[in-house]
Parts: C-alpha cells; sequence; structure tokens
C-alpha cells in the first residue's frame, strides 16, 4: 500500500517526481493527452481511475492525502483549463466537494495530514473551508496575486 493518495492528480503539477512510488496518483479521468493552444502537451495519467467522492479504498488507508480538486465552474471542454485541470459543476460544487472533503478524510489514518490546494478564481477560501468539519492547521497563500491557497489539516481521533 503506498503511503498518500492524490485521487484529483490531473497532471501532477506540483509533484517534483511524478513518477513517485510513495504516491497513488487518482483521477477520474482515464489516460488522456491534449495538445494545448501554446503547443505543450499534456498527460493525464492516474495510477488509477477514481472519483474524489467515493474512494475505492478501507478507511484509513493512507498516512497523507493531497486533495487539489478542480476549482473552477462550467467550463467549455474544449479549453486549456478544463483539458488540464477539470471543472465543477455549478449546480453541486458544495456538495461535490463537501463529499470530497469527506472521503479524504475518511481514508486518511488517525494523526495523518491532508494537503489541500485552493485557488480563488471562482469561489473564496473561507466558503470552501465550510464544507469540512475539520479545523486546519495552516495555510499559506501563494501566486502572482496571493490567490492559491496550501492548506494543512491533521487527523485528530
Amino acid at each position: 500500500m503506498k503511503l498518500v493518495l492524490d485521487p484529483a492528480s490531473s497532471t501532477r503539477s506540483f509533484y517534483f517526481d511524478k513518477k513517485d512510488e510513495r504516491v497513488l496518483f487518482g483521477d477520474i479521468r482515464e489516460k488522456e493527452t491534449h495538445l494545448l493552444t501554446n503547443n505543450q502537451t499534456i498527460h493525464i495519467e492516474p495510477d488509477e481511475v477514481m472519483d474524489f467522492r467515493q474512494i475505492p479504498y478501507p478507511d484509513e488507508s493512507f498516512q497523507c492525502v493531497v486533495f487539489d480538486p478542480p476549482h473552477r465552474f462550467n467550463l467549455k471542454s474544449e479549453s486549456d483549463f478544463i483539458k488540464k485541470y477539470g471543472s465543477l459543476k455549478r449546480e453541486s460544487w458544495q456538495e461535490d466537494l463537501s463529499k470530497g472533503f469527506s472521503e479524504c478524510f475518511r481514508v486518511l489514518k488517525v494523526n495523518g495530514t491532508l494537503i489541500f490546494k485552493w485557488s480563488e478564481v471562482s469561489i473564496p477560501l473561507r466558503e470552501i473551508l465550510k464544507l469540512t468539519p475539520c479545523k486546519p492547521v495552516l495555510g499559506h497563500p501563494s501566486g502572482k496575486r496571493m490567490g492559491t491557497h496550501w492548506v494543512l489539516f491533521l487527523k485528530t481521533e
């Protein structure tokens, strides 16, 4: 069993080693290759196809979970952004992300860490944090406009 789960890994863009053997890379999309408008080729190649709203692992399976869900609404299917990251559904985003948090914490071991990444392009972080009863330990904004947030949670009993 791997130590780390990333159930929405997309292009694995922030990993130093995109084939790190300690990480189980999941995504709702199967293997895909896209040529973007800037002539960059991207690959979506999950180790396992999975939906972060229904993670197919028993309770307390992973020491760490990385949760970086899509964070924009109803984009056109031909947009570069949706090809890279997917999109949220405007009508169900709160329920989808709430289920995602619940599932991520369910498969996380007690005293394990959940690392959450969120970009405030469509929805402020404060609205997202209302979707989980778990209290974050720390957070850090980054990016040109400080709109991307890294948040650390610790699962306690």
